[in-house]
């Protein structure tokens, strides 16, 4: 599989779409989320896989986003992610609230092609009355007295986008211990994959790369794009900036704020690239 531009890759994904996320600490593409930006994407329905971070809070901030499905959004140590926290407030974006195990459990359904699985640890929770797509049903092999279980649809996003390491020339992508982008590959439609670097040979051949690769039968595109997490960590590669998203949160406190940071990071930056 052969890369192709940033810009391009952001252009495979149509307004209105579903699209899935990994969280700041399990290779964000945030250079996509950049690029989607300056796309003009809208109405974008975000799936935290299970929680939202930095590059959900510049999509709500640049006004892609119609609801989020997530279990939180937050900037980590700097605090509440800014944006998203102004358009909860303003009601100007859907919120759908998820647990962790409830968002992992409908993409595992999804990934094993079955309609629905079970999950248990949702009954006695608040969670149930937001989510009439849920549903409480007794277990069918129960012998003894009640026994309720959560029944959660399979969850199958138009997209999903993620940074790794590396790509090989065979179109695989290696995303070592993160197994939990493998499982969002799978389950969604197709997995949009920005990357560092392409390198020569085939990862499924070494035992070594192997267990940490995703085949490429469920990559949808790739392109490379160098420190395309930044500023959130990349394995060993390079790691957490804090002082960037730390003046990120101070500046998008106001949507003045938020421009002035958008007008910088993300529109100068394609500029500076293109000379």
């Amino acid at each position: 599989m052969n890369p192709i531009s940033l810009e391009a890759l952001a252009a495979e994904v149509p307004d209105g779409a579903m699209l899935a996320l990994p969280p700041d600490n399990s290779l964000p593409s945030v250079a996509l989320a950049k690029a989607l930006i300056r796309r003009g994407v809208r109405n974008l329905n975000l799936i935290g896989v299970p929680v939202s971070g930095f590059a959900t809070d510049i999509l709500i901030g640049a006004g892609c986003v119609t609801s989020v499905q997530t279990s939180a959004v937050s900037l980590g140590e700097a605090g509440f992610a800014p944006r998203f926290s102004a358009a909860l407030r303003a009601g100007t974006i859907k919120v759908i609230d998820a647990t962790c195990p409830a968002i992992h459990t409908m993409l595992q359904a999804a990934e094993k092609g079955v309609p629905f699985m079970p999950l248990r640890g949702l009954i006695g929770s608040d969670i149930l009355a937001n989510r009439p797509d849920w549903k409480v049903v007794p277990n069918p092999f129960a012998t003894e007295g009640e026994d309720p279980i959560v029944l959660l649809p399979a969850l199958n996003p138009d997209f999903v986008f993620f940074h790794a390491l590396m790509a090989d020339e065979e179109g695989n992508i290696w995303v070592g211990r993160r197994r939990e982008c493998a499982t969002i590959a799978h389950a969604s439609k197709r997995a949009l994959v920005t990357v560092e670097r392409v390198v020569p040979g085939n990862f499924l051949e070494d035992e070594r790369l192997a267990s940490g690769a995703i085949n490429a039968t469920y990559i949808g595109g790739i392109a490379i794009a160098e420190r395309g997490a930044h500023p959130v960590a990349l394995l060993d590669e390079y790691g957490f900036d804090g002082a960037y998203v730390s003046e990120y949160a101070r500046m998008a406190r106001s949507e003045e704020g938020f421009a002035a940071w958008c007008a910088r990071e993300v529109f100068d930056q394609k500029a500076q690239a293109a000379e």
